[in-house]
């Protein structure tokens, strides 16, 4: 009897430590998730620790606040860039909640193939559901017009890696009923939010060598083996198994070629020339680096007077880390001479951040004529130009060409340096 009594205190007092254990980490944590079950694996606390202090993403808000709309949420990005880790931070409280990664072939199963009665049994439960790496699931742009024509009180939000074969297969069945949002390595508006800008223009010439996606930017003493690593096994990873790419290595003689002429104007003939492919092969390359978010092109602007060069392109790359990672050149600036593209190739993605978090829907070009004038960045909004010349020296004195002020009267110019840059980055 006594053993019994003995055995049953035991047990209350294991369940009252338990309970007592599990609320002050919840406590401590700051979390507002009520999971579905009490036992948490080394990684899993390890994830939410880094969720609770990650670096905030100017895109969350947005994303939070079309969840009223119940659309599915599809969420973009190059691998590493944070997409598992925002979807953390998207728990907003919800008691219920499903996580599927696709990258594990029995979460991938779930929704493959399945029909609608199929679908609803697995999701309707849930008040949140999210669904990782969904490229890997066949059909994938099927099965989610299924789920949305569902309208279940389930908000589904699924994140891809690549946009190859998703963008195609989500957009033709899957039109209207889905809100995408693409998502990239840090902004610096990001890392001044959680430092500031004090700070991170004292790392300014880091962020311009080594980059900012997030490993890089939270472990900076292991930045260059991160970033080779990044590049030699995650960036082409999707592109290389789309079907059609026979031959790797072109790809990466052709990423390599364009890190070389960034800022500068690329010929897709020369590109032809120099890798011994035909030019229409080189123009699907691109387009295919694209849609892995490892390069975006510029068009030339014009509006057919004579002397505009109008078939022009110049390409950029999302990270300037991954840019001197393909090159292995992580020197200093004072040892390098590509500092002025650099910094041109850095305030532009930050520019084509900027305005995708923010809903802005303007165009980007440059300009440039056949007697050598030319403007870095020209972005059209609302039928209005506005103009910018990046300039790594401050004391260097640039005016808007005077062809192109006579010809839009209209436009506004602005010069940006290391010392006015955050103006242009808000």
């Amino acid at each position: 009897m006594r053993f019994r009594k003995q055995t049953f205190w035991r047990v209350k007092i294991c369940v009252f430590m338990y309970i007592f254990a599990f609320l002050t980490a919840k406590f401590i944590l700051n979390l507002e998730i009520v999971f579905s079950v009490f036992l948490f694996s080394k990684n899993d606390l390890l994830l939410l620790r880094k969720t609770c202090n990650m670096i905030g993403r100017l895109i969350k808000d947005s994303i939070l606040a079309d969840y009223r709309r119940k659309k599915v949420i599809v969420l973009l990005g190059a691998r590493q860039v944070g997409k598992t880790t925002l979807l953390s931070a998207l728990w907003n409280g919800a008691e219920k909640v499903l996580s599927l990664n696709c990258d594990d072939y029995d979460d991938a199963m779930l929704l493959e193939g399945k029909t609608s009665t199929e679908l609803k049994y697995l999701l309707s439960p849930y008040e949140l559901v999210f669904i990782d790496e969904v490229q890997r699931v066949k059909n994938i742009g099927l099965t989610l017009k299924i789920i949305a024509d569902l309208k279940l009180n389930t908000q589904v939000v699924v994140t891809g890696s690549s946009s190859l074969s998703l963008a195609d297969e989500i957009n033709e069945p899957a039109t209207g009923r889905l809100i995408e949002y693409n998502l990239f390595p840090f902004s610096l508006p990001e890392l001044a939010n959680s430092t500031s800008e004090r700070e991170e223009q004292r790392l300014l010439e880091n962020r311009m060598i080594y980059g900012l996606y997030p490993e890089v930017v939270t472990e900076p003493g292991d930045a260059k083996r991160t970033l080779v690593t990044l590049t030699n096994n995650y960036l082409y990873k999707d592109l290389f198994v789309y079907k059609g790419i026979k031959k790797p290595e072109i790809i990466q003689k052709l990423v390599r070629a364009l890190a070389l002429q960034l800022g500068s104007e690329v010929s897709y003939n020369e590109l032809s020339n120099l890798l011994g492919v035909d030019k229409s092969t080189v123009e699907n390359y691109i387009n295919l680096l694209e849609k892995c978010f490892v390069v975006f092109r510029l068009d030339s602007f014009s509006r057919n007077l004579r002397n505009e060069i109008k078939k022009g392109k110049k390409i950029y790359f999302y990270d300037n880390g991954v840019r001197n990672a393909v090159l292995s050149n992580f020197a200093p600036l004072e040892l390098r001479n590509d500092v002025g593209a650099l910094w041109e190739n850095l305030m532009v993605s930050e520019r084509v951040k900027r305005n995708s978090y923010s809903g802005n829907f303007a165009q980007l070009f440059f300009w440039r004529t056949h007697e050598q004038q030319e403007i870095d960045l020209i972005e059209e909004q609302d039928g209005i130009l506005h103009t910018f010349e990046f300039k790594w020296n401050g004391k260097a004195r640039n005016n808007q060409p005077k062809s192109f002020a006579n010809s839009y009267p209209n436009s506004t110019y602005e010069v940006i340096t290391p010392e006015n840059y955050w103006s242009f980055l808000k």
